[in-house]
């Protein structure tokens, strides 16, 4: 089983690999905790990068049951910036992924497609498009999953 803190130690071409391997999965519902990957910033500047992300900007992702969400934003955890959620092919593959898609929901973020995996039993792994080009990772994770957690990003 994969866990959150050895998807931020993993190099883009593993994530890819892992992202490719791995199952669409049932859509999460409820809030997740999110953690922003940045696998071409080496071990060090990754850390700090992920952390910088998430103590001042993103936090997560919380899903209704409607077919929506709203990001997590701030240590505030404000929920803001909307998207429609369901299943759809992947712009890496083609193959079944959970889409978010902020094009009819988002003036800011319109350009932005996010494309879920189920990488493990609480914890999936996030491909971030904008306009058509991969741009980034993600991580998300059921808050209650410690066996999932990357220690160093749990607040408190």
């Amino acid at each position: 089983m994969i866990t959150e803190a050895e998807l931020l130690r993993t190099d883009d071409r593993h994530l890819d690999e892992l992202f490719r391997g791995s199952p669409a999965g049932e859509i999460p519902r409820g809030p997740m905790e999110g953690l922003a990957v940045f696998p071409r910033a080496g071990p060090a500047g990754a850390r700090l990068l992920t952390r910088l992300v998430h103590l001042t900007a993103w936090r997560g992702k919380v899903f209704s049951a409607d077919g929506y969400l709203s990001n997590r934003l701030t240590p505030l955890d404000i929920l803001s910036v909307v998207a429609m959620v369901g299943f759809g092919p992947s712009r890496l593959d083609d193959r079944e992924c959970v889409v978010i898609d902020y094009s009819r929901t988002s003036l800011v973020c319109g350009g932005v497609r996010d494309e879920l995996r189920q990488v493990g039993p609480h914890l999936h792994l996030g491909l971030i498009w904008l306009a058509g080009r991969r741009i980034g990772w993600f991580t998300l994770r059921d808050p209650g999953d410690a066996d999932a957690a990357d220690p160093s990003h749990r607040d408190g």
